[in-house]
């Protein structure tokens, strides 16, 4: 399977998800899960395996490369790939850490190696002595690439202010309590914060807050214990469902395969406005509000 200048298909099931009759939504920025994905993909391509060939095919992306850095990851080991929020870490035995972010449209794409010329949006290209062709491919140009020390890993000016994980065990009511704790932001937006919770995006806020039966335009510090249970557990739930998922497709993500996520077609709420609301007797349907420049789905009577 070659993926040189070949987008993967759109599937038909993608544009069959039901929609409500509102504008369309903007493409989704990857969010933990579509991370998550892609970086599982990413462990069983590379982890312990050399890189026997890197290339780049532009200067820049979101920024620039760092210098040399196609010859920086030549001939390196990757020893782990980890994720931590929306960003991927790649371990590398000369004790850097090759640090990525997806941008908005960004695939990363495992293929056996073969002489098949790069796309116009492949910008990265990795081989592993096993017989493995990693590409980077990003339509817009929003991702990045950055190679930084190892034991500057936690300090690293995209890193540092994050907030913590909540798939971690640690990350229990008390955790998210602290983080709201005063807070007049709306639950949504305080959501999205990623200094609060790292990693959680437009679609997993919504879809979590309906779970937990949680007004959106509430203020996060007003939250009662028993909603901030609630709260901790749907969000988790949720990203785990869409990990084993894949992920959600809306139209660039793709696991490293090449293949669609499919957690969209269990959205309860998001991108369904007017549409009927799950387990919900309201005749409204799904409602969409705007708050912080960004879509949120809900439901006004399961919702409080």
């Amino acid at each position: 399977m070659a993926f040189f200048g070949k987008a993967a298909p759109v599937s038909p099931s993608i544009n069959a998800l039901p929609r409500g009759p509102g504008p369309a939504i903007l493409p989704a920025m990857p969010e933990l899960p579509e991370v998550e994905t892609v970086c599982r993909g990413l462990a069983q391509a590379l982890e312990g395996r050399k890189i026997v060939r890197a290339a780049i095919f532009r200067a820049d992306l979101r920024r620039p490369f760092p210098p040399d850095f196609a010859r920086r990851i030549e001939g390196r080991v990757v020893l782990r790939v980890a994720r931590r929020a929306k960003y991927m870490t790649l371990i590398l035995d000369d004790g850097w850490v090759w640090l990525v972010h997806l941008g908005m449209s960004g695939r990363i794409l495992i293929g056996p190696c073969d002489d098949t010329a790069p796309g116009k949006h492949d910008h990265v290209l990795v081989e592993t002595e096993d017989g493995r062709r990693v590409v980077y491919h990003d339509a817009r140009r929003f991702g990045l690439m950055d190679l930084v020390p190892a034991d500057a890993l936690a300090s690293h000016p995209l890193l540092s202010s994050l907030g913590p994980e909540p798939l971690e065990e640690a990350f229990q009511p008390a955790v998210l309590a602290g983080a709201f704790t005063g807070k007049t932001t709306a639950v949504k937006v305080a959501l999205l914060d990623q200094t609060l919770v790292a990693g959680i995006g437009n679609i997993y806020a919504s879809e979590a807050l309906f779970r937990a039966r949680i007004d959106p335009t509430r203020a996060a510090g007003s939250l009662t214990a028993r909603q901030i249970d609630r709260l901790t557990t749907a969000v988790k739930d949720v990203l785990r469902e869409a990990i084993a998922a894949g992920g959600s497709s809306l139209r660039d993500h793709r696991r490293t395969d090449g293949e669609l996520g499919y957690f969209q077609h269990a959205f309860a709420v998001y991108d369904r406005e007017g549409l009927p609301c799950p387990g919900c007797t309201c005749k409204e349907g799904v409602r969409r509000i705007t708050q912080a420049g960004r879509s949120t789905f809900c439901c006004a009577k399961r919702q409080r």
